[in-house]
């Protein structure tokens, strides 16, 4: 009775946002775990987020057809499958303390992330009006988000023997032979295969648990349904082109934020321990932005505006971050998860809007800009290696006056639409 409920399939689409935040947000504090038990730069610690948000770009279409051919719900069920996949290949990797092959396994795992993404985004956009989709996805929000505010808690706990054994450590390594170096860090490495073990057990059960439900699935015009035809047909619709960009700033903006600040932290003096808190404010933040928007849109404000003003936002406190040092930076780049937190729910509907039947690919599009999670890191960490991590915090600037244009174009082309529907 409550999967029939309005409510019902809200629900599991809120537990698989629950999963996509815990998996993707994981990546914050195993950025600073490999730089430090593989003994990698700041540029090779941020292929981390390069490998996991790549697959985004390469697998948003073949997902799309996994959708098309197989509906929403066993595509959800396939994504799940997929992630334990890349989640088992921890195993092997830590044993061997090979970055390449814990590369792969993120990129797997992203790869079923990218199936469950695309199937469940526009699935919230159509349960209910357009109008309210950004409140929807504000919900969705939220989930993702606790479940990323406690996944480096739950890792550091599982994996550590105390709160500063890191920073301990990294004192004891200074005065040891090379030999015993590895040793020691191989250990830490060792500590990955029970909680991914874990996972990969998780992952399979909640297949199984999506594949049993009586979760309903979108149905969609089949006629006409040539891939290459419906692909060419996005073209017909640039708001969809446009919201890939926005989407790809978007994500590059957030993951950049939250996949540096333990870097950026102890670049500041700051001790592992410490600084291994902050991915966990900068998501409590985001999650109380969401909240906001959850209260706030439509009814006191456009899904339009809301853009605009953490597009704004976003380019002053980033300027604040540049400009300040020591402690301040640090809590200015923090409090850029009140700016990123509602710039995704508000480009979805905007981008999506008037698009049809062309919802699963137009979604596809969109997620392949989930790609700028792995461009704009990477490019950050290539630019702190070069200059300092302070000053490559410039690169967001550009990205949030992109989102300023697409929020002003959006609103004229989703008014064409509709004039014409």
């Amino acid at each position: 009775m409550f999967l029939k409920s309005k409510f019902g399939p809200m629900a599991i689409i809120g537990l698989l946002f629950f999963v996509f935040g815990f998996v993707s947000w994981l990546n914050a504090i195993l950025i600073p775990y490999f730089k430090f038990t593989l003994q990698l730069s700041l540029a090779s610690a941020m292929l981390v987020a390069f490998a996991f948000y790549l697959s985004y770009f390469f697998m948003a279409i073949p997902s799309s057809w996994v959708l098309h051919r197989l509906g929403f719900k066993s595509g959800m069920t396939w994504g799940l499958y997929v992630m334990a996949i890349g989640s088992v290949l921890f195993i092997p990797a830590a044993y061997l303390m090979s970055f390449p092959v814990f590369l792969i396994g993120l990129f797997i795992q992203a790869t079923g992330l990218t199936i469950l993404q695309t199937a469940a985004n526009p699935y919230v956009t159509i349960l209910g009006s357009i109008e309210s989709a950004a409140t929807r996805m504000s919900v969705m929000g939220i989930c993702n988000k606790v479940a990323g505010a406690v996944a480096p808690l739950i890792f550091l706990r599982v994996v550590t023997k105390g709160p500063s054994e890191i920073d301990e450590i990294q004192a004891r390594l200074v005065n040891m032979p090379a030999p015993q170096q590895e040793t020691v860090l191989s250990s830490l490495t060792d500590r990955l295969i029970m909680p991914y073990g874990a996972m990969t057990l998780i992952l399979v059960a909640l297949g199984i648990l999506i594949f049993r439900s009586g979760l309903p699935d979108i149905q969609e015009d089949k006629s006409g349904s040539d891939e290459k035809v419906r692909l060419t047909g996005l073209f017909k619709f640039p708001q969809l082109i446009l919201g890939f960009v926005a989407i790809f700033c978007s994500v590059g903006v957030e993951v950049l934020v939250i996949d540096s600040i333990i870097s950026y932290a102890e670049f500041h003096t700051l001790p592992f321990a410490e600084a291994s808190y902050f991915p966990t404010y900068i998501l409590l933040l985001m999650i109380a932005s969401y909240a906001l928007g959850i209260w706030l849109i439509p009814k006191y404000i456009s899904q339009r505006n809301t853009l605009v003003g953490c597009a704004s936002f976003g380019i002053i406190v980033t300027a604040a971050a540049i400009s300040f040092s020591g402690s301040v930076s640090i809590w200015m780049v923090v409090l850029l998860g009140l700016a990123n937190a509602l710039i995704w729910p508000s480009i979805w509907p905007l981008a999506l809007d008037g698009v049809g039947n062309y919802t699963k690919q137009g979604s596809a599009l969109l997620v392949m800009g989930v790609a700028g999670g792995a461009i704009i890191p990477y490019v950050y960490g290539a630019l702190g290696s070069w200059l300092n991590p302070q000053l490559a915090y410039v690169i967001m600037v550009p990205l949030y006056i992109f989102l300023l244009y697409f929020a002003g174009w959006g609103r004229r082309k989703a008014r064409r639409n509709l004039s014409v529907a």
